[in-house]
């Protein structure tokens, strides 16, 4: 494995573990705001963290790749 690919993989790591933590905390934000609580409140947490850090993986990847510096 060359010097590009493993700077992408930690790259790409980083990404993943950046919008995990902002999509958990926009969660629970949320459910806390809601004041939901149990299994209700953590399904909603999960699903919303989910729905979260994967747009926001989406939006980064795609303005990445609209200023020229992903492929």
């Amino acid at each position: 494995m060359n010097s590009s690919q493993r700077g992408s993989i930690v790259g790409t790591i980083l990404a993943i573990l950046a919008c995990g933590v902002a999509g958990g905390i926009a969660a629970w934000g949320l459910v806390t705001a809601l004041g939901f609580d149990g299994v209700f409140g953590a399904i909603l947490a999960a699903f919303v963290g989910m729905v979260v850090a994967t747009a926001l993986w989406a939006g980064g990847s795609s303005l990445l790749r609209g200023l020229g510096w992903l492929r």
